[in-house]
């Protein structure tokens, strides 16, 4: 399994409005994605700042999307961000949602 965390500063008062633009509008898009498998959404308790973290089957699936899909996500986030949000990308060692223990 491999994982996707995209980083993004928001504006002040937008984590609702931002929660509900992953729920509606992105969320649709990654599930049309091969190798999908989960999303979480994290915003800090301040408002300020949040934090995807999206699984995939393969590293191959994320790179696809990166490549397909990714560039319309990070449009409709825009409006919400004080800056570009950041991109890393993990092998997925150990997940007890996912029943997942990494392969060596």
């Amino acid at each position: 399994m491999f994982t996707r965390t995209v980083r993004a500063p928001l504006k002040p008062g937008q984590g609702d409005a931002f929660t509900h633009l992953i729920e509606q509008k992105v969320l649709p898009i990654l599930q049309k994605q091969k190798g999908f498998r989960d999303e979480v959404l994290l915003i800090s308790g301040d408002g300020k700042e949040s934090i995807g973290v999206s699984s995939w089957e393969r590293q191959e699936d994320a790179e696809a999307y990166d490549r397909a899909a990714y560039a319309e996500v990070k449009k409709l986030m825009e409006p919400f961000l004080t800056a570009p949000p950041t991109l890393h990308t993990y092998n997925v060692a150990l997940s007890t949602v996912h029943a997942t223990v990494g392969r060596k």
